[in-house]
């Protein structure tokens, strides 16, 4: 059986933004792959009604997650900016339900110690993920999802993404699988559009012109949110002397057992 690689991300652009390069890397050496999506991605436009948007950015997923390799996204459908309305509990448990019946080897998901995420559904997502992760194994933690066949996993690689690099202690080198990162994300057109919108009015609201940005770019969104991911890839494969890399905090056993394996 191929390896598999879970994928925890808050919305449905997040997995190509942080990890894209590495999915379509693990895909490519024989890696099955299962993003799972937490919500529907509902408030990140300017210009469609949230119910439209639903639909949208549910189409732009499957392409994108088709693009890397990985299977159809799960989409668990809980509103945007909503995940901390949820009961206590209730993501962790959808999260562990997703490892047992997944089992995967590896996890990728946002790193709940990195600082200054304002987003509540990045926030909810990285501490329901590790938390997860941490009790999938544990089986008296929700034993009920026995009744349905599924086991307690223990999860061996976790690969915690975050905006901010500290902690970093690793970095795939994604030069192979850059320009494929680049069309996963350009799959997500709407929110290509809406980030650049953002940032715009920012500059707008800033007195700086817009228009030499726009040029660099022949006023097309995915190629200039493209320029910036290639910049970060190039800032991160600088780290190991490669052309394009994604940094990871990287986590594998217990110190305990990682110090028995550094002894061995």
């Amino acid at each position: 059986m191929p390896q598999t690689t879970l994928v925890l991300v808050p919305h449905p652009d997040d997995a190509e933004f942080f990890a894209g390069g590495t999915i379509a890397r693990m895909v490519k050496e024989g890696r099955r792959v299962v993003i799972v999506v937490a919500t529907d991605g509902s408030k990140g436009s300017f210009e469609h009604t949230a119910e439209a948007l639903v639909q949208v950015r549910r189409r732009e997923a499957m392409r994108a997650a088709s693009i890397l390799g990985a299977e159809p996204p799960v989409m668990l459908g809980h509103p945007d900016m909503g995940l901390e309305q949820l009961p206590p509990g209730a993501l962790r448990q959808e999260f562990i339900r997703a490892i047992r019946q997944y089992r995967p080897d590896a996890l990728i998901a946002e790193d709940p110690f990195a600082p200054g995420d304002w987003h509540p559904d990045h926030r909810a997502v990285a501490w329901a993920a590790t938390e997860a992760v941490n009790a999938a194994g544990l089986p008296l933690v929700h034993p009920e999802h026995r009744d349905e066949g599924l086991e307690p996993h223990q999860v061996a690689e976790k690969y915690f993404y975050a905006e901010s690099d500290a902690g970093v202690n690793k970095v795939v080198d994604i030069t192979a699988t850059l320009e494929t990162k680049l069309a996963a994300l350009a799959a997500h057109e709407s929110q290509m559009a809406f980030l650049v919108e953002g940032v715009l009015r920012q500059m707008r609201l800033a007195g700086v012109d817009p228009r030499p940005l726009l040029e660099a770019a022949g006023a097309d969104p995915a190629a200039l949110v493209g320029l910036a991911v290639r910049a970060q890839a190039a800032a991160a494969g600088q780290r190991i002397g490669v052309p394009f890399g994604e940094p990871f905090r990287y986590e594998r056993f217990h110190p305990l057992v990682e110090a028995l394996l550094a002894g061995s």
